[in-house]
């Protein structure tokens, strides 16, 4: 830094020279860094362990120096760990709640005592964390574990939890993950990155000081994603969740494959987040905030500014002043700069125009803060931005149209909203398909706000008490995939077959057995293939219907209809949606000695339970109903001056291949789960029992429904299953059926990003574990969490 002895403040504050770090915390860092010869191990069982033999990875800081070295785990560590895990799981969960929070509070003095030195480490590894703001979470966290049994009853942790970060994943986004975890009670293994490495070794050691039992927290560091796999294989790993790029999500998911072991995925690195600027925002206060947002260092996203064209001018002139001065930005690598280069390149030949607070090196990894001008939605660095200090700007006119530009990418993380309307920042905040909105805000974080990754950006929520569940399961149920290893397949041939009994469509005598309709866009319908499967009777006697084989283009044109229908049912009043699913129960009620009656032709089941699945099967459709209107999320309270909204929202359309057991009772409890919450649907249903099925297409036919919102396509499981996977435009899949089906949507659904519920059928079960006759309300609060995504919607005060 300038000597202040000899340069006037005027002189120092032109420079704007970064001063030197607080000497006490350096120290300490530099210190502990030391204790450990710069050599850092694995944290298993309360201890650290460094095996002799282990191959190393080096963690440099910013300027390129070698801050420390981590170990590579290999198989016997990955043992070693997981028994410590399973035993610290036993001890940990094995505690009350209050022994649980208030061992998680005692971490708050921990931290207040070694917080420096967590942040100068946080610093040193470009994995930038305060101190306070973890303090925050473990504050927030530990009241959870107090609340657990009261808050939360009828649930149970999974076990072993694994908690995997790519190498550009923040520290707080790791801990976002590990914390509410251990709060349920369960153990967990960190798998970090390389940036989070010594910060997450650290901490652990710091949490087993401060009583935290052995083999509750563990830590394995590895030299790529690969040990994240590794470590999922381990038959004690109940779930898997990652944090970080979408790259190395893909490949966590693809690898973990028909392992059984469920996986939620994260991206929080490098997706692309629009910056809404309307013409009755404060323009000052605007430009400030995205210069301080778009331009900073070590930002975890990029941003796009939108800016209403009767402002262009004057925000382009802010710009302008505001960059004046600013200084070139460290790119990480030299081969980062070429692809900058690169995609301003493109962008200035599609008609963009520069604005830079400096003319750019012509070599070398430094590249100033740059303004794109003009840059069309379809241009590379709108979509997938290069990394480095650019901005690309965008104008539009219209409310809607800033709604079509804020929702052009193919990410749904975040959005920040400035105007001065509230109704216009409410309005565009729900219209937006990300899960978090700041309105006249900087990005802010806290852990009370639940967020979803709508679209490409995530398949499960983090934050709030919505968070919390994807540690958990219902006491009463198994686990719906059974720990398996990967099944040897060709995942391009998977539903290719033929369905079993296909015959040319075309017997219309009347001694023929009946000829059922799949139901696409309102209408019962033929296939477009012209075939039908054979319904064998199930005592082997001979055939008992037909049915549709459907296949790709049915599900194009389920699709086509429900993209149309979705956006409008999705804003209907709860009320509104309640009085439809009312009408069907009403409409089930009028046919339902019909649909017993397939019920007792296809499974053999009595008449009198067959008349009693019929029953339950109305009873539920009404509770779905009264559903609608009863959770609706709230106002949050907040550590800082403001208010957050926290919505639930859609999915969008949801394809769902049906169990085999309870035929009836199980479709309408998740089809009504699907449609209470503004849900399409895509059904498939069980090839082993369709009938119930297919009889309750009269029932759709005659409700009051919007032709297109509830589609039925029949035909191989396999085949329709492969087709709903590469249906960019569905958004979630439940499926019950086989393992190579489970693996097959585990490798498959990654491009975009799809929320899968899966369940292994079994033969004496077939429904994966799950009992659809239960009223319990823990069962319908679960089917109702799997239909919703959330959204936090932040409005900050004076």
């Amino acid at each position: 830094m300038a000597d202040s002895s000899t340069e006037a403040v005027y002189d120092i504050f032109q420079s704007m020279e970064y001063g030197p770090p607080a000497t006490s915390s350096s120290a300490t860092a530099q210190a502990w860094l030391d204790h450990h010869s710069r050599s850092l191990g694995f944290f298993i069982d309360g201890k650290f362990v460094r095996p002799a033999d282990r191959k190393t990875c080096s963690q440099a800081d910013s300027k390129g120096n070698i801050v420390c070295s981590t170990a590579c785990a290999e198989e016997d560590d990955i043992s070693q760990c997981a028994s410590s895990a399973v035993k610290g799981h036993k001890a940990w969960s094995g505690l009350t709640c209050y022994q649980r929070a208030k061992g998680l509070l005692r971490l708050v003095s921990v931290l207040g005592q070694h917080g420096q030195c967590v942040s100068e480490l946080c610093e040193l590894c470009e994995a930038s964390c305060s101190a306070s703001t973890l303090v925050r979470l473990l504050q927030y966290y530990s009241s959870w574990a107090q609340l657990r049994d009261t808050l939360i009853t009828n649930w149970t942790p999974l076990g072993v939890v694994a908690v995997v970060a790519s190498d550009d994943c923040s520290f707080y986004s790791l801990m976002l993950k590990a914390l509410p975890a251990l709060a349920m009670g369960n153990s967990v293994t960190v798998v970090p990155g390389r940036s989070t490495a010594a910060p997450a070794l650290l901490l652990a050691q710091l949490f087993t000081g401060a009583g935290l039992p052995a083999g509750a927290l563990n830590v394995l560091t590895g030299s790529d994603m690969t040990l994240g796999a590794k470590v999922a294989q381990n038959s004690s790993i109940s779930y898997v969740t990652y944090c970080g790029n979408k790259q190395d999500g893909v490949m966590l998911c693809k690898a973990t494959a028909g392992m059984g072991v469920p996986v939620s995925v994260s991206p929080c690195v490098g997706a692309s987040c629009p910056f809404i600027l309307f013409e009755s925002a404060d323009i000052d206060s605007a430009v400030e905030e995205v210069i301080e947002t778009a331009f900073k260092k070590n930002k975890e996203v990029h941003w796009v500014l939108c800016v209403q064209e009767s402002v262009l001018d004057s925000v382009v002139d802010r710009l302008r002043l505001r960059m004046a001065g600013m200084k070139c930005v460290v790119m990480p690598s030299d081969a980062d700069r070429l692809l900058l280069d690169a995609a301003v390149q493109e962008a200035q030949q599609q008609g963009a125009t520069l604005v830079q607070s400096c003319a750019a090196p012509p070599s070398g990894a430094l590249y100033p803060p740059t303004v794109l001008c003009g840059a069309a939605p379809s241009s590379p660095c709108v979509v997938s931005p290069a990394p480095g200090p650019l901005l690309p700007l965008m104008t539009f006119r219209s409310n809607t149209e800033a709604v079509t530009l804020g929702n052009h990418t193919p990410h749904g993380q975040a959005a920040s909203i400035w105007t001065e309307d509230l109704t216009l920042a409410l309005e565009v905040a729900k219209s937006l398909s990300v899960g978090s909105v700041w309105v006249n805000s900087r990005p802010l974080s806290d852990p009370c706000l639940p967020a979803s990754g709508h679209k490409d950006s995530g398949t499960c929520t983090d934050g709030g008490q919505e968070g919390l569940y994807q540690f958990l399961r219902l006491s009463s149920s198994s686990p719906p995939l059974p720990r398996s290893s990967p099944v040897s397949m060709d995942y391009s041939k998977f539903g290719t077959g033929a369905s079993p009994a296909i015959i040319p469509d075309g017997s219309d005598s009347a001694s023929s057995p009946q000829s059922y309709l799949q139901f696409v866009g309102g209408k019962a319908c033929k296939s477009v293939s012209g075939c039908n499967v054979a319904v064998q009777s199930p005592g082997g006697g001979g055939v008992m219907a037909y049915y549709p084989d459907g296949g790709r283009k049915d599900v194009r044109n389920a699709v086509e209809s429900a993209i149309k229908v979705q956006p409008g049912w999705m804003k209907k009043s709860p009320s509104a949606r309640a009085q439809s699913l009312y009408s069907l129960a009403k409409g089930l009620e009028a046919k339902r000695r019909e649909i017993a009656a397939s019920i007792n032709i296809q499974t053999g089941l009595p008449m009198d339970q067959s008349d009693k699945e019929v029953e339950l099967s109305i009873t539920r459709l009404s509770v779905w109903a009264a559903y609608c209107d009863k959770v609706q999320g709230g106002s949050l309270p907040m550590p800082q001056s403001g208010s957050a909204l926290s919505l639930p929202e859609a999915l969008g359309i949801v394809g769902i291949v049906l169990p085999d057991k309870n035929p009836l009772l199980s479709m309408v409890t998740l089809l009504g789960a699907a449609i209470a919450t503004g849900n399409a649907v895509i059904m498939v249903p069980s090839q082993k029992h369709p009938l119930p099925v297919l009889a309750f297409i009269q029932v759709l036919q005659y409700s009051d429904l919007p032709a297109g919102l509830v589609n039925v396509v029949t035909g191989s499981r396999d085949q329709l299953t492969a087709a709903l996977a590469n249906h960019s435009v569905i958004k979630a899949i439940w499926y019950w059926g086989s393992a190579e089906g489970c693996q097959y949507l585990q490798h498959t659904c990654t491009s975009p990003l799809k929320t899968l519920r899966l369940s292994c059928q079994k033969d004496k079960e077939g429904n994966g574990g799950k009992d659809w006759t239960r009223s319990h309300s823990s069962l319908l609060e679960e089917t109702w969490r799997n239909a919703v995504q959330w959204k936090s919607v932040w409005i900050p005060t004076a």
